[in-house]
């Protein structure tokens, strides 16, 4: 048996989340950031992608492979 590689992703938040919309603000929440330069290494699923893709203009994406 091959061991599955763990996929993750590395999110930085870069724009404040003080004049966007409530579910965006949510959303930044939900990926557990929290200040400007604040960095998460979440679990690479479709669920994370999506709130990504919600808020890509907050926030730069670095996977690590």
């Amino acid at each position: 048996m091959a061991k599955e590689k763990n996929q993750t992703v590395r999110v930085r938040l870069v724009k404040s989340p003080n004049s966007c919309q409530g579910r965006h603000r949510l959303s930044v929440k939900a990926l557990g950031l929290r200040k400007l330069n604040d960095v998460r290494e979440l679990k690479d699923s479709p669920s994370v992608r999506g709130l990504i893709n919600q808020v890509s203009y907050l926030v730069n994406v670095e996977s690590d492979a």
